[in-house]
């Protein structure tokens, strides 16, 4: 619906602004960037997934037509550029520091995955600098490669880094042990599970691209996650050089869900091209590329735990993890399993102890990174397949098991066994309400139906909570232009969200300003005094509270120049609906005239800050799906899905939904289809849109939406973080209905993906 004037514009389903524009065409990624002069580069990788190396050849490569430079991991270490960043520093459990070996741009003395880059050619045209890669010799010696997180951590594992004995970085561990080993010692039930959560392909609708410039000073105009934080990493880390020294701007971005947060290596090869040649220096990715480049996702296996007393009460939970890095740590990358697992575990119970140990290993495949939910999906995943394992094998009705251990919203605010605040929430209303949703107690009928044409049909339910928003910096800033319009400068970065009109809501409402006349600025790290970027849902909690700080600066300039403007004292000029009045009289001017007026073109009116940002959120919600399995060929249909969600105060509702509809069906996709596997020898199997599976609109089915807010009393607007949610609801909520149909069969776990092919057999087997 289109805004409704004379309300409140925060809570109104305001269509996104940015979409015609991107639907006709006129959207500007990074590979629609062309600039004077430029070069192109195409990134030579390594075809093997461990080695050494022994030589690199280029003279051929450099001689090919076209050719301007060809670059190896020499000659950028000899510029002196440092390691790709990780920026997570923590301890092993025995207080020593955990491992992170060097990762630099281009391999040197070894490849570590398929897929390493080697060299960097430099050439006229995309398709010349192509052409002179296949000249490029390599004479590398193949060495065992080690692709599972299992076969890594086995004592005569072949070594990936030689500094990093047992291919181990990080041995972490968190809780109280004492305490959950005397807990499930005393339990009357202890349900066990080994779950493997399943490797992503990221695969976002657009590959990653880039340019590089330098006038004596670094830009790089790429599809990145957070403008600010980005030329912080390549200044500080990489190129070494002030952060004055850098920028990096950032247009609009086809997706990322993590992939495109980190600093990756084709980044620092042509921004010192560019250097080098004085001359723009373009990449851009193929997407069969992208398989093996790109970051992957999840990839870890653990073996979980849940001890209940003889009425059913949890008393404790641990996870005892293996988390697979891939051959170099990303950014964030241990943080996720670690961290996340941690925070997230006890999720919306009273669960009041949790363990869990992690092992944090290399292997010769694709770095491993951030991916929708971070760890929250992994957490809650591991929590409610528990939950449901325990209902059935203490005979509970899995529904009943989980109202008895929610937290009541009469005990809010409440601590979690992982020691985060929960502010607000009512768990068992918002489990009602989606029982009601997905008419869950008509299920019968629908079973008895699809029990006659000859399927299986079960009945999935989770719920789940996340730790969102991790406090940090970030900033608003409120410019007010001479054509009448207002910019809303942020740190945060919009690639695919929907950012322009829920910003521009918040900031209506706070300056009384007409939606419309409001526009987003966002993606130039020279526009930005701070900016913690896009991720871990933070962006409307983060950037809605600078807006609501930024204002309040905003109304304060206006009162000073209305009451110069108006001859009268401040004291007296008050400020309401974007109208600044003397008190008692009908004199006054709207905030948009005085910023027309002389003194407000003189900039007098417009603010910027940085703030630190409120402390986290913790959305929740309960999924519901119901599937029917076809016993002949193992496919599973996606019948009915219902969620209903506590996201606090939904500025935009209808953004909000679109938001878990797309976590849900990537959800969808992890539980059933998507799997990244390896041939034992680091070769990536699905490596193509062929071998690699993802959901198709025809394979969804209606997703019901329906919300059920606590607003947060944490920040200003009382919003939580929506933007992961989906994914954390729909792993747990698909495979708990899938494991129920298969239940009648004996079967009491399966592993993601649920393939048809796995489903087959399972039932063969159970037969």
């Amino acid at each position: 619906m289109d805004l409704v004037t004379g309300e409140q514009a925060v809570g109104q389903s305001i269509p996104r602004t940015e979409d015609r524009r991107l639907l006709q065409g006129e959207g500007q990624y990074s590979d629609d960037i062309n600039l004077p002069n430029q070069a192109h580069a195409y990134i030579l990788r390594s075809p093997i997934a461990h080695g050494i190396i022994h030589s690199i050849d280029v003279t051929a490569a450099r001689a090919m037509p076209g050719v301007v430079a060809v670059y190896t991991g020499a000659d950028l270490q000899a510029a002196g550029y440092g390691a790709l960043p990780c920026v997570v520093d923590l301890k092993n459990h025995d207080g020593s520091d955990m491992k992170k070996p060097a990762y630099f741009a281009l391999a040197t003395e070894r490849v570590r995955y398929a897929g390493h880059p080697v060299a960097a050619v430099i050439a006229e045209t995309v398709a010349q600098a192509k052409d002179a890669s296949e000249a490029i010799k390599l004479e590398i010696e193949a060495l065992p490669a080690v692709d599972t997180v299992e076969t890594a951590a086995k004592a005569d594992a072949p070594q990936i880094w030689p500094e990093v004995p047992g291919n181990l970085s990080l041995d972490f561990k968190n809780g109280d042990f004492a305490a959950v080993e005397a807990a499930f010692a005393g339990a009357a039930h202890v349900s066990r599970l080994k779950i493997l959560n399943n490797r992503i392909v990221v695969a976002a609708m657009e590959p990653r691209a880039a340019v590089a410039e330098y006038d004596g000073r670094f830009t790089l105009h790429v599809g990145c996650q957070g403008p600010f934080a980005t030329k912080n990493m390549l200044a500080n880390r990489v190129l070494n050089v002030p952060p004055e020294q850098v920028r990096v701007r950032t247009r609009n971005v086809g997706g990322s869900f993590g992939m495109k947060s980190p600093v990756y290596p084709e980044y620092v090869a042509i921004l010192h091209g560019a250097r080098d040649l004085g001359r723009p220096v373009k990449w851009c990715d193929e997407r069969s590329n992208s398989f093996i480049s790109d970051q992957h996702g999840r990839d870890s296996v653990v073996e979980a735990a849940l001890a209940l007393d003889a009425e059913g009460n949890f008393l404790a939970a641990r996870v005892d993890g293996l988390a697979n890095m891939g051959a170099a740590l990303s950014t964030v990358g241990p943080n996720i399993q670690v961290g996340n697992i941690f925070k997230n575990l006890p999720g919306v119970y009273k669960t009041p102890l949790i363990a869990i140990t992690t092992k944090c290993l290399f292997t010769n495949t694709t770095p491993i990174g951030a991916y929708r939910g971070a760890g929250r999906p992994e957490a809650n995943y591991y929590m409610e397949r528990l939950v449901d394992l325990a209902a059935r094998e203490t005979d509970r009705d899995p529904i009943e098991l989980r109202r008895q251990n929610l937290i009541p919203a009469a005990q809010m605010p409440f601590t979690s066994a992982s020691s985060q605040p929960y502010d607000s929430g009512d768990f068992p209303a918002v489990l009602d309400k989606c029982l009601d949703a997905a008419d869950w107690h008509g299920f019968e009928a629908r079973q008895a139906a699809s029990k006659a044409q000859g399927k299986l049909r079960g009945r999935g339910l989770s719920c789940y909570l996340e730790a969102t928003a991790p406090p940090g910096k970030e900033m608003g800033a409120i410019q007010f232009e001479a054509d009448g319009t207002v910019s809303l400068i942020t740190g945060t970065m919009d690639y695919g969200q929907g950012h322009a009109a829920p910003f521009a809501q918040v900031l209506a409402d706070q300056l009384g300003l007409p939606f419309e006349s409001i526009r987003l600025v966002q993606g130039d790290s020279d526009q930005l005094i701070v900016g913690g970027g896009t991720g871990g849902s933070r962006s409307i909690m983060a950037t809605g509270t600078a807006v609501v700080a930024v204002s309040a600066e905003v109304k304060e300039n206006a009162r000073l120049l209305a009451a110069e403007k108006l001859e009268t004292a401040v004291a007296d000029i008050e400020f309401e609906g974007g109208m600044l009045r003397v008190a008692g009289t009908d004199r006054g001017i709207s905030l948009l005239d005085l910023a027309q007026s002389p003194e407000g073109q003189a900039g007098d009116l417009n603010a910027a800050l940085a703030i630190d940002t409120p402390p986290s959120t913790y959305p929740n919600g309960v999924h519901i799906c119901e599937v029917e399995i076809d016993p002949e060929t193992g496919i599973t249909r996606l019948d009915r899905y219902a969620a209903v969600d506590d996201f606090g105060v939904m500025v935009n509702p209808a953004v909000v939904a679109g938001q878990v509809h797309g976590g849900v069906v990537q959800g969808i996709g992890q539980a059933l289809m998507e799997h990244a596997v390896y041939d034992g020898r680091g070769q990536l199997l699905s490596g193509s849109f062929m071998d690699y599976a993802m959901p198709r609109a025809d394979q969804i089915p209606e997703i019901i939406f329906d919300d059920h807010p606590a607003p947060a009393t944490t920040n200003p607007l009382g919003v939580k973080g929506c933007g992961e949610a989906g994914c954390s609801g729909a792993l747990p909520a698909v495979m708990n209905a899938v494991v129920d149909a298969l239940a009648p069969l004996g079967i009491q776990h399966m592993d993601m993906p649920a393939t048809p092919e796995k489903v087959w057999r399972a039932i063969r087997s159970a037969g």
